[in-house]
């Protein structure tokens, strides 16, 4: 068999090696997310893609369980060449990257989710490994920041949203996708001076002093000069980047449960996520992908991007 041949016999989910682009037919195989091998022995792995298939905590719309499927799915036509405008950066040759699989949990016993999502993402940070995670309603981000507060110390938080969510909630039992950025400052988990929201278009009283860049500023000024100002904020701060995709206007993602007009298009959002390089970014997540609102795929397609973007974030500095 020609070696040519024999590269297509393996299906990279199951026995593929942790670098390399992919060769398999998209519309086939396992729906690993980029196509990498499923494991959750991360010796010789630089980094995990995770899935937390929680979407219990929504104030609308459910659906976001099947986000983590969706998204690995919709990963299937990436891995075939480098992402576009990384200065042919190519992630999947220099990185080894595994899929971690989704996190088990028991859905009827919702209040053990937190403590759950928080030791499956410290497993993977404890083994050496960076962690991107896919949702999941936006609540998976709270537990998240704590594992990595834990490792790495107080984070700048980046996020892309519609919303802030820093509303009110002095109830540490309360599990609230609206409610996670609030708690996240309060416990002392990200610096507010040090961080920042992109893309808002709904109405706060206190944003517990991160400063925010709505998405009318981001139209206005363009987004390569909100990407100079994200950077001027966190500065050399380690930091984690939250990228709920309703920070996209609808027209691009659709699959929400909380959609809001006026957002992000993905054109801006992938000079927004390019022109952060450099900074020390210590992990990530997309989140509040909901399928069984998403025409065609789309909101998925744009997920999967967000997730590839944050890889190159993140092996940008390791080059």
């Amino acid at each position: 068999m020609a070696l040519e041949d024999a590269k297509r016999e393996v299906d990279r989910a199951v026995t593929g090696e942790p670098r390399g682009l992919a060769y398999e037919n998209a519309f086939a195989g396992a729906t690993s997310f980029l196509r990498r091998r499923y494991t959750r022995d991360l010796s010789g792995y630089d980094l995990a893609v995770t899935g937390i298939p929680f979407d219990q905590s929504v104030t609308n719309r459910p659906g976001t369980r099947f986000g983590p499927r969706a998204i690995r799915e919709a990963s299937s036509l990436q891995p075939y060449d480098p992402p576009y405008g990384w200065d042919g950066y190519s992630p999947l040759e220099h990185l080894a990257i595994a899929d971690y699989g989704d996190m088990p949990f028991d859905y009827a016993h919702t209040p053990d989710v937190p403590a759950r999502i928080e030791a499956h993402v410290a497993g993977i940070l404890d083994q050496g490994a960076a962690a991107i995670t896919l949702g999941g309603d936006h609540s998976i981000t709270l537990p998240i920041l704590r594992a990595h507060a834990a490792k790495h110390g107080p984070l700048a938080l980046i996020q892309f949203d519609a919303h802030t969510d820093t509303w009110p909630d002095d109830d540490p039992a309360r599990i609230d996708h609206g409610t996670f950025c609030g708690k996240a400052v309060r416990e002392g988990l990200i610096d507010p001076a040090r961080s920042v929201h992109v893309g808002i278009r709904t109405v706060v009283d206190d944003n517990l002093g991160i400063e925010i860049l709505d998405a009318r500023r981001v139209h206005e000024d363009g987004p390569a000069a909100i990407a100079a100002r994200v950077r001027a904020i966190v500065g050399d701060a380690p930091c984690y980047l939250s990228f709920d995709i309703d920070a996209l206007d609808p027209a691009f993602a659709p699959g929400t449960g909380t959609p809001v007009w006026g957002g992000l298009s993905s054109g801006q959002a992938a000079i927004l996520l390019r022109d952060l390089a450099g900074i020390d970014l210590k992990g990530g997540d997309v989140v509040e992908v909901s399928p069984p609102y998403d025409s065609a795929g789309i909101t998925a397609v744009a997920g999967a991007h967000v997730a590839m973007e944050l890889i190159c974030l993140w092996g940008w500095t390791r080059r």
